[in-house]
C-alpha cells in the first residue's frame, strides 16, 4: 500500500512538473512575444480598426472592379493616404508661417492682435478680465511675459512634446492606412482566421461576437470619427475662406475638441476673434457657418449611429480620454474610443445571453486540427 501510494504521488507530482514547465514555456514565449511587438502594438491595432471600418467600402469598390480585390485595397489606401498627407501638410505649412510671425512678435514685443471687442467686458465673471489680458496682450506682450514667465516655462517642454507626438501621430496613422491595405487585400484568409479566433475563445457565441465587434468599430468610426472628421472638414473651410491665422493649427484642434464631443467650445474664441478682427458683416457669416457646424453633430450624429448598436456617450468620452494618456498620442484619441467600445458591448452581450451548455470545440475548428495533425 505504501509502495502504490509513494508510486500514484511520485506520477503526480511528475505530472504537476511537467505541466507547470509547460505553462512557463507557453507564458515565457507569450510575453517575449508581446514584448517583441510592444512598439507596433498601437499600430497594429490602427490598422485592423482602419481595415474593418472601410471593409464595406472595400467590398463595394471590388464589385465595381469585377473582383479585382488588391487594386481594390491599393485604391483605398491610396484615397485614405490623400485624406491624411493633404491635411498634414496644410498644418506644416501653417504651423511653420506661425511660429515665424510669433518669434518676430516676441522679438519687437509686441503681439500682433486686434483690439477686444466692447462686447466682451459685458461677459459675467470673466469678461473683464478677459478684456485686460486681451488689451495687455496687443499693446505689452514684455509684461505678459514678465508676469507669465514661470507658467510659460514650465509648459514649454510639453507643447515641445506635444509637437512632436503629433509628427508622430502622423506618420503612425500612414503606417497604418498602409497595413490596413494590406489586411484588406488578404480579407478573406483574415475573415477565417478571425473565425477560429472568436470560436475558440466564445466558443458557440463566436460567430455572433465576432459580428458584433466588427458592428460596434463601424459604428463608432462613423458617428463619433466619421461626425469629427466631417465637421472638421466645414470648419476648415471656414477658417480658410474667412482667413483666419494659423487655420491648420486651429483645424487640429477642433478635430480633437470634435472627437471630445466639445467642439462648440472650440469656436468660441474664433468666433470673439473674427468680430475683433474683421469686419462686422464677414464676422457674422461667420458666425453663421460655426452655428451650421455645430449643429451638423445633431443630424450625423442619429444618422450615422443608428446603422448599430449604440455605445453610451460616457463610454466613448472615457475612452477618449483613456487612449490618450495612456498611448501619450493623439492617436489614442480614436483607438481608446474604439477599444473601449468594443469591450463595453462584448461586456454587455455577455451579460445578455445564455452560458454554453458544454465547452466543446466546434466540429469546423476540430477538424482543422485534426487535419494540421
Amino acid at each position: 500500500m505504501i509502495s502504490q501510494y509513494s508510486t500514484e504521488e511520485n506520477r503526480f507530482h511528475a505530472r504537476g512538473r511537467e505541466i507547470f514547465i509547460r505553462l512557463t514555456l507557453l507564458a515565457a514565449m507569450g510575453i517575449s512575444c508581446i514584448i517583441l511587438l510592444r512598439p507596433f502594438l498601437n499600430l497594429i491595432i490602427c490598422g485592423i480598426i482602419i481595415s474593418i471600418g472601410i471593409y464595406p467600402a472595400y467590398r463595394m469598390l471590388t464589385k465595381a472592379l469585377h473582383g479585382r480585390s488588391i487594386l481594390a485595397a491599393v485604391l483605398c489606401s491610396a484615397l485614405l493616404l490623400l485624406c491624411a498627407i493633404l491635411p498634414a501638410v496644410l498644418l506644416a505649412g501653417t504651423l511653420v508661417d506661425g511660429i515665424q510671425d510669433f518669434i518676430h512678435q516676441v522679438q519687437t514685443g509686441r503681439l500682433d492682435l486686434p483690439p477686444p471687442p466692447a462686447s466682451l467686458a459685458k461677459l459675467p465673471v470673466i469678461g473683464p478680465r478677459l478684456q485686460d489680458f486681451w488689451t495687455l496682450s496687443s499693446t505689452n506682450l514684455s509684461e505678459v511675459f514678465a508676469r507669465f514667465r514661470p507658467q510659460i516655462q514650465e509648459k514649454i517642454p510639453a507643447l515641445l512634446s506635444a509637437s512632436a507626438g503629433i509628427g508622430g501621430a502622423i506618420l503612425q496613422f500612414i503606417g497604418a492606412i498602409i497595413l490596413a491595405g494590406y489586411l484588406l487585400a488578404t480579407s478573406k484568409a483574415n475573415e477565417q482566421f478571425a473565425d477560429k479566433l472568436f470560436a475558440r475563445i466564445f466558443v458557440r457565441q463566436g460567430p455572433d461576437f465576432k459580428e458584433l465587434v466588427a458592428a460596434t468599430i463601424r459604428t463608432v468610426t462613423n458617428g463619433i470619427l466619421g461626425v469629427a472628421v466631417i465637421q472638421t472638414i466645414f470648419a476648415s473651410l471656414g477658417f480658410w475662406v474667412v482667413g483666419l491665422p494659423g487655420a491648420g493649427l486651429w483645424a487640429l484642434i477642433f478635430l480633437i475638441g470634435a472627437v471630445l464631443q466639445v467642439g462648440t467650445l472650440v469656436l468660441a474664441p474664433v468666433i470673439l476673434y473674427a468680430f475683433a478682427a474683421f469686419s462686422t458683416t464677414r464676422a457674422v457669416i461667420f458666425l453663421i457657418w460655426c452655428i451650421f457646424v455645430g449643429l451638423m453633430d445633431n443630424v450625423l450624429k442619429p444618422i450615422l449611429l443608428g446603422r448599430g448598436g449604440k455605445v453610451p456617450m460616457i463610454v466613448v468620452l472615457l475612452g477618449v480620454l483613456g487612449g490618450f494618456i495612456t498611448m501619450n498620442s493623439i492617436i489614442g484619441l480614436f483607438v481608446g474610443a474604439i477599444v473601449l467600445s468594443v469591450g463595453y458591448k462584448l461586456f454587455i452581450a455577455w451579460l445578455g445571453g445564455e452560458a454554453p451548455e458544454d465547452e466543446e470545440v466546434p466540429n469546423e475548428i476540430a477538424s482543422g486540427e485534426t487535419q494540421s495533425r
